[in-house]
């Protein structure tokens, strides 16, 4: 990791939604980003020595308490298959095993093949036991089945 620095910090706001891009991770508003960047719980940056340029990040989110979210999981494409992924899981579990307590829910959802990586750090699908689900916004209440 010589040519590369991580950092404990939060990219600006056209840094992630540039990075996300590049990934072809979903978009996200800039406004929404403002918010949800400055309320992250912990957050790194891996950054290009020569040139600071961000190629990628990790965020966690949470309640501080009971629940935790390991979000926004990204390495530039570019810069895949070097290990930097396995870095920054690294950096953020160790924040986890030191900040948070033992029994607490500590989850992600995994893109394919990226649960992979994840495995390696002794995350486990849920199913069958539970399944992970999400709110698809559009859909109005009145529409729902009864």
């Amino acid at each position: 990791m010589e040519e590369y620095q991580i950092t404990e910090a939060i990219p600006t706001v056209s840094e992630f939604l540039e990075l996300r891009k590049s990934c072809g991770l979903s978009p996200r508003g800039v406004v929404a980003s403002e918010v949800g960047l400055k309320n992250s719980w912990y957050s790194i940056c891996v950054r290009r020595s020569r040139d600071q340029q961000l190629i990628g990040m990790g965020r966690i989110v949470g309640d501080g308490g009971i629940a935790y979210q390991l979000v926004d999981i990204a390495v530039h494409p570019a810069q895949q298959q070097k290990g930097i992924g396995k870095q920054i899981m690294a950096q953020l579990l160790m924040y986890l095993e030191r900040q948070v307590d033992p029994k607490a829910y500590v989850s992600l959802i995994a893109d394919l093949p990226a649960d992979q990586l994840y495995q390696q750090f002794g995350f486990v699908p849920t199913a069958p036991q539970s399944v992970g689900m999400y709110f698809k916004q559009g859909l109005s209440i009145d529409s729902q089945p009864d």
